[in-house]
């Protein structure tokens, strides 16, 4: 997700239970609550640098970082662990490439490169797991199931084959075992978006068209759903399950976050073209988003899930925003905030 200038912010990311943010700058790294919008830490660019991308582990005090931006402090192909409780950097380590994404679970973890994704056990010791090689990927795309009492150790990324997403269960690597990752062929052309849900078991993609996001069944390998975000091209920056994975939020360069509902189904709006093939006309069937809200055009953001029926969206330009959606698919705003001017106490 590429950053604003104005403000400085190079990244922004949710933690695994959507309920904080991280935000990259070139000024350092703040680490935001989303329920009540505060500020639970400040580390300033003297600290840190300039931030290209950070990962929290849930609520805990440990964070990995990568340098990155005009002013960084620590290279790119290396990944920091930071300890908050200790005040220092526990552990770095270093590859040969710059690194593209890192995830965190709280017994993994995921390095993604241009061409390879490396696991290691985390946190103590760290050691590596397993590599695996993909086709080039520069926007890092990865993914893993978040919750230790998950189905499947799910991690999901880039297959070789252009639109194909590969599946592997990291629980195998623990038993001393390696299994061959398993292929979905999940779109015409290049990934342009991974989420997976907490316990491994749905996986979503967008392609670089931005107009479908597909869901998959994990266990299965079996398409459950087609979602339409819209008819004309579009750049996706986030897709999101909700906590219970009933729901999708999605956000894109037309600035808009639209909701699509995943187990009742029959929320979402129709949409029913007619594809002629020849003499038969053929119907093709996915489903509109049943809810949508405006964040400022172009300005990319992430979006994520809240409390009781809410949406959350943080945007590079540094605003907040929370939008209470019903079934019925009425949406309305319920807080805004300009979270760069958020201060955690009087020191800031």
């Amino acid at each position: 997700m590429a950053g604003s200038k104005g403000s400085g912010v190079l990244s922004l990311r949710f933690n695994q239970d959507q309920g904080c943010f991280v935000c990259c700058m070139e000024s350092g790294l703040r680490i935001y609550n989303v329920e009540p919008l505060v500020e639970k830490a400040h580390y300033d660019s003297e600290f840190m640098g300039s931030v290209g991308m950070a990962e929290m582990l849930w609520r805990t005090n440990v964070i990995a970082v990568v340098g990155g931006g005009s002013r960084p402090k620590f290279a790119d192909n290396t990944v920091l662990i930071y300890n908050d409780l200790t005040k220092n950097f526990a552990v770095d380590i270093n590859f040969t490439q710059p690194v593209k994404a890192v995830r965190l679970r709280k017994d993994k973890l995921v390095v993604a490169l241009e061409r390879e994704i490396h696991v290691f056990s985390f946190p103590s010791p760290i050691h590596r797991l397993l590599s695996v090689q993909t086709r080039y990927n520069p926007k890092g795309l990865v993914e893993v199931a978040t919750l230790t009492s998950a189905h499947k150790q799910l991690l999901a990324f880039p297959g070789h084959k252009i639109g194909s997403l590969q599946l592997l269960d990291l629980a195998s690597t623990d038993a001393g075992a390696s299994s061959a990752p398993a292929t979905i062929a999940a779109h015409v052309g290049e990934l342009a978006c991974i989420a997976v849900n907490s316990n491994g078991t749905k996986v979503a993609t967008a392609s670089e068209t931005g107009t479908l996001i597909r869901v998959w069944d994990a266990i299965r390998r079996t398409q459950l759903i087609e979602l339409r975000r819209g008819t004309d091209q579009a750049t996706l920056y986030c897709i999101n399950f909700s906590r219970d994975s009933e729901f999708l939020c999605a956000s894109s360069d037309k600035g808009t976050i639209h909701i699509f509902a995943i187990k009742a189904a029959n929320l979402n709006k129709k949409y029913q073209i007619s594809k002629y093939t020849n003499f038969l006309g053929q119907y093709m069937e996915s489903k509109y988003s049943f809810a949508m809200f405006t964040v400022p055009p172009e300005c990319a953001c992430i979006c994520a899930f809240g409390t009781q029926n809410s949406v959350i969206a943080a945007c590079v330009d540094g605003t907040f925003h929370k939008y209470v959606f019903t079934t019925e698919g009425q949406c309305n705003r319920e807080s805004f905030d300009v979270y760069l001017d958020v201060c955690a106490d009087e020191e800031y």
